[in-house]
């Protein structure tokens, strides 16, 4: 098993611990998850993939949890889609 895992958030280069969510390499890179219809930043909330406050797109396809998913080398995550 590798020591680290590389992903992209937003085109910004994360590395994280092999087990860990997307949503935790979103808050590591400095992201939030998405935006509401009033254009105020969102997070992860429950943790638990219930609120759907943490989605975002995984490569290119949108609406994921990412607090349910767990990072993959060479993911690609999009918080603006």
């Amino acid at each position: 098993m590798p020591d680290q895992v590389t992903l992209t958030v937003n085109g910004l280069p994360v590395q994280v611990s092999p087990g860990t969510t997307v949503a935790v390499a979103v808050v590591i890179a400095g992201q939030v998850c998405r935006a509401s219809v009033n254009r105020e930043p969102r997070g992860p909330l429950c943790g638990m993939g219930i609120c759907f406050e943490c989605r975002v797109a995984i490569n290119a396809q949108s609406h994921c949890r990412s607090c349910q998913i767990l990072c993959e080398p060479g993911m690609e995550v999009r918080t603006d889609e």
